[in-house]
């Protein structure tokens, strides 16, 4: 039996899967990345979940999927990642030296998505994707295709939605990942808190530690706590500013939304962001694109891997 394996490399964990031709899931494999002990350490932990998947009885490997954060080019090379230390890091050419297999390496994001799009039962050809987690990442599906232009296409999180606003961690100003990313929420709610606000969220912090779950935002809204309440709607403001400029240069069949903020928070919050968005859409466009929540979850990196490589190599 011939089978391929997708691999997910985050910055805390890896994690790897087995499918079969039909995409049935055979085994799991998962590590720590060990990202703070450099690369070989890295490495290690990335061979180590192959290996395992390698022992699987009475499997042919054919190939390597490879999702990862950061810049990647079209040739596999990883120009740049934010929390793992890869730095014009040739990733495809080491695994495949090593095991000698087909390897294909692509944006975490983008790999994500794809494995999101085969999984969504549609005649979609056409399709965004907009994960709202950490930061923000994109996607664009093309006539059934992932379109990366020369390597790092879809960086929708870096679209200029205030051009006077908040400077982002790029180095730019006004980006929607400055404005409506996790780590922008958990910044205006603290510096809110800062200024002797009063919010449930104050304990919430407490309880969670130097990082707000997504899950005590969701808690938080919904039980309309003043302060969460203003910091999510001003974060599907501007999530709906881009989504709607997104439409009028794309005018896709559906954009599928995704991340930990999009999970925890849930269809509602993109109810919000429609709303918004329709605000700047042209007239008649948004009427036709389907707006949906993400619903593979943490699979969605090591199946849209799988399928990557099932569809290039």
């Amino acid at each position: 039996m011939k089978a391929i394996i997708g691999l997910d490399i985050g910055g805390t964990k890896v994690l790897g899967a087995l499918y079969n031709e039909a995409g049935e899931l055979l085994e799991r494999g998962k590590k720590k990345t060990k990202a703070n002990e450099g690369i070989d350490t890295v490495m290690g932990q990335v061979y180590k979940v192959i290996d395992g998947l390698l022992a699987f009885p009475e499997v042919e490997v054919t190939g390597i999927g490879v999702g990862v954060p950061g810049l990647v080019n079209q040739k596999g090379v990883v120009t740049f990642s934010p929390n793992i230390p890869f730095k014009d890091f040739d990733l495809a050419d080491r695994i495949q030296k090593k095991y000698h297999l087909p390897v294909v390496v692509g944006n975490d994001v983008n790999v994500a998505m794809y494995g999101e799009f085969r999984h969504t039962e549609s005649s979609y050809k056409n399709v965004l994707g907009l994960f709202i987690g950490t930061g923000i990442g994109g996607a664009i599906i093309i006539d059934e295709k992932l379109y990366i232009g020369q390597g790092s296409a879809a960086e929708f999180g870096h679209m200029v939605v205030n051009a006077d606003g908040a400077y982002c961690g790029c180095g730019a100003q006004g980006c929607l990942e400055a404005h409506a990313s996790k780590t922008a929420i958990q910044k205006a709610i603290t510096t809110q808190l800062h200024k002797g606000r009063k919010s449930m969220l104050a304990d919430l912090l407490k309880e969670d530690g130097a990082v707000i779950k997504s899950s005590s935002l969701k808690k938080a809204f919904d039980e309309s706590d003043p302060l969460a309440v203003e910091v999510m709607l001003k974060a599907a403001r501007f999530l709906g500013i881009a989504v709607g400029t997104l439409i009028n240069q794309f005018h896709p069949e559906a954009i599928i939304f995704g991340g930990g903020v999009i999970e925890a928070m849930g269809e509602s919050f993109v109810d919000l962001v429609a709303r918004e968005a329709s605000q700047h859409a042209m007239p008649g466009l948004m009427e036709t694109v389907d707006l949906k929540c993400a619903t593979l979850g943490d699979d969605a990196g090591i199946f849209g891997a799988y399928q990557l490589a099932k569809a290039t190599i």
